[in-house]
């Protein structure tokens, strides 16, 4: 890359990294663009200056990897460098260009493909351009602070114990893991695979046997109702640098069975956490959610969540206009 550009890169990342700590003081300063399927895509004012950059990074997930039960199998990420204190005309600048790069790209035109973005939540300046463009707010990146007074002991769900599950539990944990990604399926996140059963199984036993894992059972008469798995910090480096905050967890799962909803179960789990991550010093806790989940939404923020970052897709990535 030319010295020139280098340099430009630069100037673009810090005024981006000025305009997203005055949106979001969660937020961190803006990474480095990584290499992406093509050439930069370039925005320029109407003063001919520039006015943002964006990347497309191509990822195929291969069958064989959990991953793809998380979504499309090729996916296409946009990573938009937009310093403008309005972001919407340069958005809708760098959409264009955007949807013609991958209209040019085979592996984009698959019915298992997506196109995202993942967006600060609070920056609202962009989201129309996004709309119009043909993507939808799927999930959402939610924080929890660390607060200033240690909240009051956790109150517990009557008639429920809550319990560290270990390796005897695989087959508890995976009943309410898999039940989990059924019924998130309803709301256009995960995709079943013909591997998705195995892979999750994989996934719980290395899980249940690794120290920055936490796995928490909740039972009622000695059966499981509720299910809470958590990556500490040790384990949470790929997601911590989503904010400036540090050290980091990850609250990876929380299901709660249908008929034991509204119990407190839910609540109980998730303080249970709270209290021992606060102790540990955990600045930060974040978590998926499903943006359009009637449930999700209202019960983090109770829990003391709010959005950090909202990942808005096209699936196929040809619905991308």
């Amino acid at each position: 890359m030319p010295w020139v550009v280098r340099e430009a890169v630069r100037d673009v990342n810090r005024a981006v990294g000025r305009r997203w700590r005055a949106i979001d003081p969660l937020l961190p300063d803006p990474a480095a663009l990584p290499a992406g399927c093509g050439e930069p895509l370039v925005v320029s004012g109407d003063n001919g200056r520039l006015a943002g950059l964006g990347v497309c990074v191509h990822s195929h997930v291969p069958p064989q990897s959990l991953n793809q039960t998380w979504g499309a199998a090729d996916r296409f990420t946009l990573v938009p460098r937009l310093p403008g204190q309005d972001a919407g005309p340069a958005t809708d600048r760098l959409l264009v260009q955007w949807r013609d790069h991958l209209s040019a790209i085979g592996a984009s035109r698959g019915p298992d493909t997506s196109a995202g973005v993942v967006w600060p939540s609070l920056d609202v300046t962009g989201v129309q351009a996004l709309l119009r463009h043909g993507l939808q707010p799927l999930t959402v990146i939610a924080a929890r602070t660390r607060p200033a007074v240690p909240p009051a002991e956790p109150r517990r769900a009557y008639g429920v114990t809550i319990r560290a599950a270990g390796p005897p539990d695989e087959e508890r944990v995976l009943d309410l893991e898999l039940r989990l990604i059924r019924y998130d399926m309803q709301f256009g996140g995960p995709v079943w695979r013909p591997a998705t059963a195995r892979l999750v199984r994989d996934e719980i036993r290395t899980s249940l046997t690794r120290p920055g894992t936490w796995t928490w059972l909740a039972e009622r008469a000695g059966h499981p109702v509720g299910l809470l798995v958590t990556q500490t910090a040790q384990d949470a480096g790929w997601i911590a640098g989503m904010t400036c905050l540090s050290p980091a967890a990850y609250l990876q799962t929380m299901f709660v069975g249908a008929d034991e909803r509204g119990t407190g179960i839910g609540s109980a789990l998730v303080r249970n956490l709270h209290t021992r991550l606060d102790a540990m010093g955990v600045a930060v806790t974040l978590l998926h959610h499903s943006q359009v989940n009637p449930l999700s939404a209202p019960f983090w923020y109770r829990m003391g969540y709010r959005p950090l970052w909202t990942s808005w897709e096209a699936r196929p990535a040809s619905a991308l206009r």
